[in-house]
């Protein structure tokens, strides 16, 4: 029996049989197969057996219906094909099993790399990272405008307490 696997986040693995002549996909509950998505319309498509073939037709959804990137009114879905609705994606999957992956008729020699010794003798020598103007260290003037800014404001913030406190102390003296 045919079925959708859904392949979009959030609904990924999430799968449903089309065991019915009409199966109707959409955001609303009232569809057969609900998918509450909201690039998905309320009554996106249907979904038709006939025979052994799956058809979809698109029912005026807001942002189409698409099989193996083309947009489409209705058109065969064969197995293994992507159906997207919205912006959800999902896989037509038949009776029979994912077809096998084919294996590897010869050995493959994977290369070994490069040895020490080859290393040494070949290609450039290293660079004395001290002499390179590159590689110097560079002066950070925002830092240091970031620390005097500090500092003057810790002064400021120090002199206006000891003013208010100074005034605090001259207000509650008594008058000789």
């Amino acid at each position: 029996m045919p079925k959708l696997v859904v392949l979009s986040e959030g609904f990924t693995g999430r799968t449903y049989e089309l065991k019915t002549e009409r199966t109707t996909v959409g955001r609303l509950d009232d569809n057969a197969f609900c998918v509450p998505e909201p690039s998905v319309s309320s009554h996106h498509c249907e979904i038709l057996l006939k025979g052994a073939e799956v058809v979809v037709r698109d029912l005026n959804s807001t942002n189409g219906t698409f099989i193996g990137g083309q947009q489409i009114t209705e058109a065969v879905l064969k197995p293994g094909q992507i159906l997207r609705l919205g912006n959800l994606q999902m896989r037509l999957e038949g009776d029979q099993p994912p077809p096998a992956k084919k294996a590897l008729d010869q050995t493959v020699i994977l290369p070994q790399g490069v040895k020490l010794n080859e290393l040494e003798t070949a290609g450039p020598k290293p660079s004395n990272f001290a002499d390179d103007t590159q590689f110097g260290k560079k002066k950070n003037r925002a830092n240091l405008i970031f620390i005097i800014v500090g500092v003057v404001l810790g002064l400021l913030v120090a002199a206006l307490l000891v003013y208010v406190f100074m005034k605090a102390g001259t207000l509650t003296s008594p008058n000789t």
